[in-house]
């Protein structure tokens, strides 16, 4: 694989991982609300597990998912279904003043990694990027360099919207800022679940 071909994937994979989604709602939400160190678990968990899912999905995994329409359905009503209830945990989460000890708890590593394979946006992603595979030996060289790529990109983005709700903490310190904050998040993922129900998830 040439330089251009991964400085193109590079900033192919920035431009996906950026954009507003499940994944950069949530890891938002989290900054917010516990800070940057308590949300490293769920970032990282973000970054490895959809790294790995792609790496997976690029062995051969992806064509399962072309394949089978009724999984398509499946993924596309379970991954509504949690977003909907993500959405509504957020919205009617409680407001703790910054002087007080946290109750709620951030998501950790592993039920982080684990929400990729239920996030339709990650699925998208993943078959894209099987689909600018070069043809090279041996035949898992590609799918971990791609891999490693989206990583490297999942890393800024992922931290990039963990300090963007971390740098909005101090406006979060009234009940009402902290209200009016979990009903724009929980209408990000809302707004999510709409696009996710009008999609057209036959990835090719």
């Amino acid at each position: 694989m040439t330089t251009e071909f991964l400085l193109g994937m590079f900033l192919l994979a920035s431009t996906l991982v950026w954009t507003p989604g499940p994944n950069n709602t949530l890891l938002a939400n989290s900054g917010a609300r516990h800070g940057l160190v308590r949300t490293l678990p769920h970032s990282m968990g973000v970054n490895i597990g959809f790294a790995f899912m792609v790496f997976t999905i690029c062995l051969g995994l992806g064509s399962v998912f072309v394949q089978f329409p009724l999984l398509r359905e499946v993924l596309r009503w379970a991954g509504a279904a949690i977003l909907l209830w993500l959405s509504w945990k957020i919205g009617t989460s409680k407001f703790e003043p910054p002087h007080e000890v946290k109750t709620s708890k951030p998501w950790g590593f592993f039920q982080a990694a684990a929400f990729q394979w239920v996030n339709p946006k990650a699925w998208i992603m993943a078959i894209s990027f099987a689909g600018q595979l070069p043809d090279q030996e041996p035949f898992w060289y590609p799918p971990l360099v791609i891999s490693l790529v989206i990583f490297a990109a999942g890393m800024l983005s992922s931290h990039g919207w963990v300090l963007f709700g971390v740098g909005i903490q101090r406006f979060l310190s009234t009940p009402l800022r902290f209200r009016v904050f979990s009903l724009v998040m929980a209408g990000l993922l809302v707004l999510t679940v709409i696009g996710l129900l009008l999609a057209d998830l036959s990835v090719h």
